[in-house]
């Protein structure tokens, strides 16, 4: 754990659906919570005037990235944008890490192009949380970043991933699952059975805890802490897992509307299943990290309100305060043997097939 007094967040509070309707009151109540934490918050002016802390500060931008803009347009037209600003703060030192709400490929290729890659990662990849029946999270990567990935690109993943729930988790050696149709290594489409015959080496050279092949269920179960994908097949989950909660919710709202004998079990049954309903809450596994860059980067679900964005926040400040950064650059330090084996040299571009 870092011995630093404090810790300095930057915010993209225009980002999101919402923007500064939900952004500064999960500031203010993310500040109240950590007496030892520092806030950026980046936006426009006159959205921000209103805020007042004194361990906050408002750092003007005149441009927004807007949820549907094209990268090319976030990347190379609106460089004093909140997003941009907030990304550069980290470059800068001024910040130890980002969380911005906004769109989601315009973040990557931003974050891409201004921090650049890892030595030894061609690629980051999105690492976020999904709700298992354990009560705890089940660590999914990629959920979005990269469309079409070769083996070696998923093996880069496991070994970030690693990193992440090692340090987040307090878990020095967890296990890796590979998303695959079944549980044998002769399942799969070939860049799944290679990505398996990686996986083998890398857990027999002591790099990564490799449990084997896992099906979409095994996310639920929490069979693995850490489920590898490409981003395709991690975002398709991803929304899943959020519609459940929403359906979920929905349900019981039915339920107490319906016959005087229906809102009657429905009072029995409202316990457990409000229990499940929170437990399955997408908002509490809110935060996703950016991994594989020189710097720290989470993403907030665009229409987050103020709990899922001050879990976004929460994410980024035990980022920070675990060092991050230095444990994922230990851990891909340790694997360069067998990734250099694997990989040519790193590909720099913002060119990421982010998906909102």
């Amino acid at each position: 754990m870092s011995s630093k007094e404090f810790f300095t967040l930057a915010v993209d509070c225009m980002g999101g659906d919402h923007g500064p309707s939900v952004t500064l009151p999960a500031c203010r109540h993310f500040l109240e919570t950590h007496p030892d934490a520092r806030l950026r918050l980046v936006g426009r002016a006159a959205d921000l005037a209103s805020f007042r802390h004194e361990r906050a500060e408002v750092v003007v931008a005149t441009e927004v990235v807007g949820m549907d803009d094209a990268v090319e347009v976030a990347l190379r037209k609106k460089k004093d944008s909140s997003m941009r600003i907030a990304i550069e703060l980290v470059k800068s030192g001024e910040a130890d890490a980002a969380v911005s709400a906004g769109n989601t490929g315009a973040l990557m290729a931003i974050a891409r192009y201004v921090l650049k890659t890892m030595d030894g990662i061609d690629r980051p990849a999105i690492a976020g949380q999904m709700p298992n029946f354990k009560g705890g999270g089940t660590t999914m990567l990629d959920l979005g970043a990269n469309v079409d990935c070769s083996p070696e690109h998923l093996l880069q993943f496991a070994v970030m991933g690693s990193a992440l729930v090692s340090v987040l988790q307090d878990n020095e050696s967890p296990s890796v699952g590979l998303l695959n149709i079944g549980e044998e290594a002769i399942k799969g489409n070939e860049i799944i059975k290679k990505t398996g015959e990686l996986l083998r080496s890398a857990g027999n050279s002591g790099d990564l805890n490799f449990y084997g092949n896992v099906e979409g269920n095994d996310i639920f179960k929490g069979t693995v802490d850490i489920v590898v994908c490409d981003g395709f097949v991690g975002n398709v989950a991803l929304k899943a897992s959020e519609g459940l909660a929403t359906m979920m919710g929905g349900f019981l709202k039915s339920e107490f509307s319906r016959s005087i004998f229906t809102k009657i079990a429905a009072i029995f049954a409202y316990p457990v299943l409000n229990s499940f309903k929170n437990r399955v809450d997408h908002r509490r596994y809110n935060g996703a990290a950016l991994l594989g860059l020189r710097g720290l980067v989470f993403k907030s679900h665009g229409s987050a309100d103020e709990l899922a964005f001050g879990t976004a926040l929460n994410r980024a400040y035990d980022a920070a305060r675990h060092e991050l950064l230095s444990r994922v650059a230990a851990r891909i330090a340790h694997a360069a043997p067998l990734l250099n084996a694997q990989m040519g040299a790193p590909d720099n571009s913002a060119n990421s097939a982010a998906i909102e």
